[in-house]
């Protein structure tokens, strides 16, 4: 990327971005590991704790939220956050349930927000799809982030989807040079054995829709629903000639991300 794009990895779907002098927070999730959360059909449990504390966030330019009708995606001390901090982008359906400062997007509507240098960032809702068709947990949204100056650098946040036709056309309408990918294949017994995020397969499948981008896997852990681990992901990409396209973040260290150079792809 022509900059690149600070990220420091919370836990869950939570990450810290910090890219062109703009700070951005994906999902927030900072309960403390072995918080249930019970509804009419299932119960979600947290196994992790966040990486680093809400105390050490600092300041935040906005909070861009995917969905606010999952525990996994915005648990209570996350909501308590959404609710003093503005602005929060989101669904459409999310921002008539949240506060006042949370401004609702649908897919392929787009925003902006300047950064200090007075650079415009352009932030676009892009579509999702949270399970099968028929069973689809929605509405959920992902976003592309760019800096209006530089069209041909852009990162594309998933949102919790599967692979289907709304991300493959993510990838031909943007130069995306960083994917952050909500994986693990989440599964809950109310829907059936079917994936609910990007199993590792389906990674790869958008790995090689979007040819010339750093694949960044979030969301495979920190959940007893996640059916797939880090191991299951980096084995598949291993398989498929792609593990050379794979960041894995540390957790709650901030790392430089880069984009895949032609001069690192294998010959």
């Amino acid at each position: 990327m022509t900059t690149a794009v600070r990220m420091t990895y919370i836990g869950g779907p939570t990450v810290l971005l910090e890219w062109g002098g703009v700070r951005l927070l994906t999902d927030p999730t900072f309960d403390p590991s072995g918080t249930s959360y019970h509804t009419p059909s299932y119960t979600l449990r947290k196994t992790m704790d966040p990486t680093i504390g809400l105390d050490a966030l600092g300041p935040l330019d906005a909070i861009l939220l995917s969905h606010d009708h999952h525990f996994d995606n915005l648990d209570r001390a996350g909501r308590a956050l959404v609710n003093r901090i503005e602005p929060v982008f989101t669904t459409v359906a999310g921002a008539s349930r949240l506060s006042g400062g949370t401004i609702g997007l649908a897919p392929w509507q787009s925003t902006e927000i300047t950064a200090p240098s007075g650079r415009i960032l352009k932030i676009t809702a892009t579509p999702a799809q949270h399970g099968p068709a028929y069973a689809d947990r929605g509405p959920v949204i992902g976003f592309v982030l760019g800096f209006e100056d530089d069209p041909s650098d852009q990162i594309y946040l998933s949102g919790d989807t599967v692979w289907f036709e709304g991300v493959r056309r993510v990838s031909e309408r943007y130069p995306v040079r960083v994917a952050v990918l909500f994986m693990g294949a989440a599964r809950v017994p109310v829907v059936g054995d079917w994936p609910l995020t990007f199993t590792a397969s389906e990674g790869v499948e958008t790995a090689r829709a979007f040819p010339d981008a750093t694949v960044v896997p979030v969301h495979y852990e920190g959940w007893e629903h996640f059916s797939e681990s880090s191991a299951d992901i980096a084995q598949m990409f291993e398989q498929a000639g792609l593990g050379y396209r794979l960041c894995w973040l540390p957790a709650g260290r901030p790392t430089d991300v880069e984009a895949v150079l032609p001069s690192s792809l294998p010959r």
